[in-house]
């Protein structure tokens, strides 16, 4: 996973994400600096459903390849596995997601979770989803 950059200054790699918004920012002058005009908490799902599609992804998100971000047909194929829905009704699972997400440093949080044997058997899951053998 590739560092992320500073969505303030667009020179630096992030180390934080904003707490409200989740903009990846790099030191306290920047956080200052985005302070100054208000953001917006992402919505929580209080009402949980079951569709995946209807819960848009408001974090702003920079790949530097292309080939790193899931077609639609992916995407589509991930929501509309019940293995997967029923994956992610695991209050453990759904934590450990969280953690790695709103970690400063997502790629250790995910070498960590890879360890466990039901966050390694939910990303099979899913990797078999978007590339299924023929």
């Amino acid at each position: 996973m590739a560092p992320r950059q500073c969505q303030i200054c667009n020179l630096a790699q992030s180390k934080y994400k904003c707490p409200s918004c989740y903009v990846p920012y790099c030191s306290l002058i920047c956080f200052k600096k985005h302070k100054e005009s208000p953001c917006v908490k992402p919505p929580t799902s209080e009402a949980k459903t079951a569709v995946v599609s209807e819960s848009p992804v408001v974090k702003p998100l920079t790949v530097g390849k292309s080939n790193l971000v899931l077609q639609k047909s992916q995407l589509e194929a991930i929501a509309s596995s019940s293995e997967i829905r029923d994956a992610l009704n695991d209050k453990s699972l759904e934590d450990l997601i969280r953690r790695i997400d709103s970690s400063p440093n997502a790629e250790n949080e995910l070498e960590k979770a890879m360890a466990e044997e039901a966050f390694h058997l939910f990303t099979e899951k899913v990797l078999s989803t978007i590339n299924p053998k023929p």
